[in-house]
């Protein structure tokens, strides 16, 4: 009698940010969604998440074309409607984790209801917000967030309406965490976004992206090489008190740069998977074929 030894599979090799890379990227030179890129890469190979796991989504917009330059799953979708899309893939495969990105129009403007019930939801899975104040898309139209002054297409006297505070807003919407970062900084949108995807819950960085065609030097003042002021969330700052992480948000631009709120609550998830299971208790797990001819049997 022999007995054979089963042959397990080789772990998969390490990858690298190489293996990641697919479609040249086709910002304008000097765009800051470039930075975002190379860091989303880094991440993805320092942390190993398995590679048919790596899941992009995007809306319309300059930031939006980011699932075409990355190697993995991904789906570039409707203006302002990858927030309901890439929920729907976090509720169907919780073996995923889901990046979202786009920029300050498709977040705060067409997409913003989306962003609301989302963050309302706690669905698990990260937006990437990269703000650069303006539409470089279709050539500068004033945005949700270019602020009062900043003269445009549909503004050329100057901006006259209030700004969108993107901190602020995703606070009150519910969204559990909430980072701000700055595309200069690579290192600092490296650990947000490190940080953003151990989060279990729906979490939101605001990344300050340059638009170098259409807004150049719009972050310069919170960009330590061009002579500004990079200031860090205050070590002290308890980011789990909703008021304090608002009185950040409050400082005049270029305000703080670190994680402003950070709370554990249900996602809705865990809460849906939950739902699933008790009713499937209920019918003491039948199958849907079982089910259906229970159902037909009654009618008899």
């Amino acid at each position: 009698m022999t007995t054979e030894m089963a042959t397990l599979p080789a772990p998969p090799a390490r990858y690298t940010k190489k293996d990641l890379v697919a479609d040249h990227p086709t910002w304008c030179p000097g765009c800051g969604d470039f930075s975002i890129l190379s860091t989303y890469f880094k991440l993805m190979e320092k942390l190993q998440v398995p590679h048919e796991k790596i899941t992009s989504v995007a809306g319309i917009g300059c930031s939006s074309r980011f699932p075409y330059f990355v190697n993995a799953h991904g789906a570039h979708f409707l203006h302002g409607r990858g927030v309901p899309f890439a929920t729907g893939i976090s509720l169907t495969r919780p073996d995923l984790h889901v990046f979202m990105f786009g920029g300050d129009g498709d977040a705060f403007s067409i997409g913003g209801n989306h962003l609301d019930h989302a963050a309302r939801k706690n669905i698990r899975m990260t937006y990437v917000i990269m703000d650069n104040q303006v539409y470089g898309l279709t050539k500068k139209q004033t945005s949700p967030t270019s602020p009062q002054g900043f003269r445009s297409k549909t503004d050329p006297t100057g901006n006259i309406d209030q700004p969108i505070n993107p901190i602020k807003k995703v606070i009150a919407a519910g969204a559990t965490f909430v980072a701000r970062t700055h595309s200069h900084l690579p290192n600092h949108v490296a650990e947000m976004m490190e940080r953003a995807i151990q989060h279990d819950g729906f979490s939101v960085i605001e990344c300050l992206s340059e638009c170098s065609e259409f807004y150049p030097a719009a972050f310069d003042g919170a960009n330590p090489r061009k002579g500004g002021t990079f200031q860090l969330v205050p070590a002290d700052h308890d980011v789990t008190d909703e008021l304090a992480a608002y009185r950040l948000a409050m400082s005049p631009f270029p305000g703080y740069f670190g994680v402003f709120y950070q709370v554990q609550r249900p996602t809705k998830n865990a809460l849906e998977a939950q739902l699933i299971a008790d009713a499937q208790a209920r019918v003491k797990n039948a199958s849907p074929t079982e089910l259906l001819t229970q159902t037909f049997e009654r009618f008899k």
